[in-house]
This record gives C-alpha cells, sequence and structure tokens, in this order.
C-alpha cells in the first residue's frame, strides 16, 4: 500500500466526523449514524484504492451502504480490505458523552478477519507487553505480566472495561487483585487504543464487546505495536454456524494478532467527534469554519501523524451533506 493513502483516509474520517458532531448531545443515535455513514461513503468516492469492505454496517440487506462486500474507492489497485465504523460510540454520541470517533483500518486483499456480527472476548495492551499476554490467564496473573513490563506496581494499574453486567466478575476480580478500573459505558476501540499510549494512564483493555470492533483495534495496535488476543463468543448454534461459514473453522481457539490482522502492514485512521483521551472532539468555529483532530498511523513503519484541520464548510464538496439535520 502507498504511504500516500494515510492522508486520503483521514479525508474520509474527517467527513464523517463532521456531518456526525452537528448530532452530538441530541439524543438522536439513528441519524447521526446515518449522518456519518452517508458522508464516508461518498467520500469513499475519491480514495485511491481497490476496496471490499469486509466489516461495515451489516449484510447488504441490512445496511444501504458501507455493507459487507460492497466496492468502494476509484481504483483498481491498491486491492486492500476495508473496516470501518462511521461512528464508533452512537450512544456516546448521543447523550454528549466522552470517545465518540470516526474509524478506518485497511489491509491488502485477505489480511483483515473477516468478523461476524456477534461478540467477541477481547484483551489488550501496550507495546511494552506485548508477546506476554495470554488470553486464558487470570487477570490476576495478567495484571502481574503487564504491571512488570510497564514499570509499575499493580495498585498503580488502570483497567478498561465496559460497563456491562457481564463483566461483574471480572471487574470484582481487578478490583480484588489491587488495581482501579475505568468503566466505560461504549466505544472499546477508544479503550483498546488507549493501552498503547503512556498518557491515558490505561494498560489493559479486558472485557466482552463486538467482534467487528475487534479486529478495527487490532489494526491500530498493530500500527503502535501493542497486542491483542480475542476470541469469538457466539451466543447460540446460528452465530457459530455462522462462524464456519465465514471461514472460521474453529470459533473457540484464540486469535492473535497475526489472525486479526495478517502481514506487516496496516493502516488505521480515526477522528474525534467528541473529546476523548487521544482526540478533541470537532469543534464548530462558528460561521463556516469547523476544527477537526484525527490521528493516522501505518503499520509498516510504525509512523503515528497527528493531525489538525481547519475546514471551510462552505468549499466543501459535500457541504449540504454535512449541514442537513
Amino acid at each position: 500500500m502507498e504511504r500516500e493513502l494515510t492522508l486520503e483516509l483521514v479525508r474520509v474520517t474527517e467527513m464523517a466526523a463532521l456531518a456526525s458532531a452537528q448530532w452530538m448531545g441530541r439524543g438522536r443515535k439513528i441519524e447521526a449514524d446515518d449522518a456519518a455513514t452517508n458522508a464516508m461513503r461518498t467520500m469513499f468516492d475519491s480514495v485511491c484504492v481497490n476496496g471490499t469492505v469486509v466489516i461495515g454496517e451489516g449484510e447488504m440487506d441490512e445496511a444501504p451502504m458501507l455493507y459487507i462486500g460492497e466496492k468502494v474507492g476509484n481504483s483498481q489497485t491498491p486491492e486492500v480490505d476495508v473496516a470501518v465504523d462511521p461512528l464508533e460510540g452512537t450512544n456516546i454520541l448521543a447523550k454528549g458523552l466522552p470517545n465518540a470517533m470516526s474509524v478506518i483500518a485497511i489491509a491488502d486483499r485477505g489480511n483483515l478477519l473477516h468478523a461476524p456480527d456477534m461478540y467477541m472476548q477481547k484483551l489488550a495492551v501496550g507495546p511494552k507487553a506485548a508477546g506476554l499476554i495470554n488470553l486464558d490467564d487470570p487477570i490476576e496473573k495478567t495484571l502481574e505480566i503487564v504491571a512488570k513490563a510497564n514499570n509499575k506496581r499493580i495498585v498503580d494499574c488502570t483497567v478498561m472495561i465496559l460497563d456491562r453486567p457481564r463483566h461483574q466478575e471480572l471487574i470484582e476480580a481487578v478490583r480484588g487483585a489491587g488495581a482501579r478500573v475505568r468503566l466505560i459505558g461504549d466505544g472499546d476501540v477508544a479503550a483498546a487504543l488507549a493501552t498503547a499510549f503512556e498518557d491515558t494512564g490505561i494498560d489493559i483493555c479486558a472485557g466482552i464487546g463486538g467482534a467487528p470492533e475487534g479486529v478495527i483495534a487490532a489494526a491500530a495496535l498493530k500500527c503502535l505495536g501493542g497486542d491483542m488476543q480475542a476470541r469469538l463468543v457466539p451466543e447460540d448454534d446460528a452465530e457459530y454456524q455462522r462462524c464456519l461459514s465465514m471461514g472460521i473453522q474453529d470459533p473457540n481457539r484464540i486469535l492473535t494478532m497475526n489472525d486479526l490482522v495478517k502481514g506487516d502492514d496496516a493502516i488505521f485512521a480515526a477522528t474525534g467527534v467528541t473529546d476523548g483521551e487521544l482526540l478533541k472532539g470537532v469543534r464548530f468555529r462558528g460561521g463556516e469554519i469547523a476544527e477537526t483532530y484525527s490521528l493516522v498511523m501505518r503499520a509498516k513503519s510504525r509512523t503515528v501523524r497527528t493531525i489538525n484541520t481547519v475546514h471551510n464548510l462552505q468549499y466543501k464538496p459535500h457541504y449540504s451533506l454535512i449541514k442537513e439535520k
């Protein structure tokens, strides 16, 4: 993949973030998600890739665009897998809470796990603990390993966990080990990503969340030298059979980083929609001026760029798309 793609992808996440940010705090998550999806799909027409959506807004009969299998981009090469979440954290945005983002990950064709839309158990850590974790270890053991790798005491470590009833046992185990817990309502891509940045104070992201988000998070961590292990959690036989139909021969096995994102290259881009640990949200400065804050990185070079962009919406080709409410 060409490195110039990094900036092309940022333009796509920027547009989705601008479109959805107007719905912040309005309590209307469906409209916000639709705005982000429409903007992202429209901007993809300007990206020089031959892309196939492998993680998107659902099956063809469930989503009008950015559905699984849809072709995106305006070129014959490079051939890439595309994983998107136009608005990661729809509930977050609807409530005006932190860490809503627009995200994209791409890799060479065939290199992203075609994850079915179901639950996935995940364990994510930053670069210093990469290669040391095992999903089947008790969280107490994982805390010992990660604390040592990060040169911390266990009592100084923080584990980020989705605030769900299914995680009560995990939460109590972390607290019992002496570590701190940071509960979040949604947004586990941002949570996994936070483990790779020391200034967030997050050492581990653990628990069960969405499988598609797990693959996107793995692509981001691959760019940063972090690590993730995961396991699909089909809830019934239909979901188990769906795993088999998508080429996952043993849905119960641990998926390593190289199962989630094969090869040595991937590109990840994110633009903040609401303020978070890593990115500021969209700022509307008055008149037709808006400002975005983005992160883009590439696994092959381990380059990480933060991009602050000032937009004059009057000169955007899709301004009417952004402006509609």
